[in-house]
């Protein structure tokens, strides 16, 4: 006797106590039979049977999926994407139901009448859309709610980088976050998590916002700077990684914002795990408190001889490397500091002498402050 022979009595025993639908009857039966249709079992189980009554299970749920196919189409309208996955959520008691016959009749090893839902609303919507289905990493994921008849879309987070040049002073370069919602992404700051454009950070998330859609934008800087200081030269580097994006692909590698100009624009597998090593080309403006000379400048030249040790206030201690250093007196209370440096190094502080050791302020045995200070190079290891 084959497997098909053996459920027959087994089907024809569940339809004279249960009216099923096609979709429904050749899912608990199918996997024992290696076939792929449920549908077209269930008619074959079915063919005998007259009833047309509603399916105990589903309610005839499979009659109305293009209602919910709709849906996905309509929702992901805005979308491009080349793969998709489906979630769906349905009312408790078509799962108690479903259970009830696998459980009265012995029927194990069988998918679950949401799997059934999912795998069908798949099958529809890539034969509609030409689109893949992929459940390990998709592009956008459908959440479609059959109780309470909506679809939600999720899109996968884009992650680019690029290079900033910034040529205006008291432009900062992180933006405050929405007040409403502290950055999580509300109403009033339109899910963006930041409610103004007024920085680096907010010119380039607005400038993606538009082209790509998106919620938030998330930045990994590669070092910082003062409001006042300048970004030279080819800029500094970052990475932003957006949101729930519409659109998967940047035309442009370049853009002229209001305030800052950016280059080097790619798509890029994700941000660093761990901070990237980098080192910065700074001109520092200074002021003694006290005369200098030229000859008491010479001594700035010893700080590429040893590290420089920063401590933090949490009692972390780093050291940095002074690469280069070059000097020009301008008058004798003013110099100017050409100098490369280990990033993260803090400029300020170690012009003052402020828990870095030793700082300008030590080598001169003078008090000095650091008035501006700009980038002229950011450059990745």
């Amino acid at each position: 006797m084959t497997t098909y022979q053996k459920i027959v009595p087994i089907a024809n025993k569940i339809l004279k106590k249960y009216d099923l639908c096609e979709h429904c009857l050749g899912r608990l039966f199918s996997k024992q039979l290696h076939l792929s249709s449920n549908k077209l079992l269930g008619k074959k189980l079915k063919r005998n049977s007259k009833s047309n009554q509603r399916c105990y299970i589903c309610k005839n749920l499979f009659d109305n999926l293009n209602y919910f196919l709709k849906m996905m189409h309509d929702s992901a309208s805005l979308y491009s994407f080349s793969s998709f996955s489906v979630g769906a959520i349905i009312k408790p008691s078509i799962v108690d139901r479903d259970d009830i016959i696998r459980s009265k009749f012995k029927l194990k090893g069988i998918d679950g009448i949401k799997t059934d839902i999912t795998q069908e609303l798949v099958k529809l919507f890539s034969k509609k859309t030409k689109k893949s289905f992929d459940y390990l990493d998709p592009e956008i994921v459908f959440t479609v709610n059959l109780k309470e008849e909506t679809c939600a879309i999720r899109s996968k987070s884009l992650t680019l980088s690029g290079r900033y040049v910034k040529s205006l002073r008291g432009f900062p370069q992180k933006q405050k976050s929405c007040s409403n919602c502290s950055g999580k992404g509300c109403r009033i700051c339109d899910f963006h998590g930041i409610s103004e454009f007024d920085s680096v950070e907010g010119e380039i998330s607005e400038f993606l916002f538009k082209k790509l859609g998106g919620t938030t934008a998330k930045f990994t800087w590669i070092g910082g700077e003062d409001k006042s200081s300048l970004i030279l030269g080819t800029g500094r580097p970052f990475f932003v990684k957006i949101r729930n994006p519409h659109k998967r692909h940047l035309k442009i590698s370049s853009a002229n914002l209001k305030h800052v100009k950016v280059s080097n624009f790619k798509i890029v597998r994700e941000s660093p795990k761990t901070p990237l090593k980098f080192n910065s080309l700074v001109e520092a403006k200074i002021s003694a408190s006290l005369k200098i000379d030229s000859k008491l400048l010479q001594k700035l030249k010893t700080l590429t001889e040893n590290p420089v040790i920063v401590y933090e206030k949490s009692g972390k201690r780093t050291e940095k490397k002074i690469f280069s250093i070059k000097y020009k007196k301008q008058n004798d209370h003013l110099f100017t500091l050409f100098f490369k440096f280990e990033g993260g190094l803090p400029v300020k502080r170690f012009v003052a002498g402020d828990d870095v050791s030793p700082g300008i302020s030590q080598i001169l045995d003078i008090s000095c402050k650091c008035l501006e200070f700009d980038f002229y190079d950011v450059e990745v290891k």
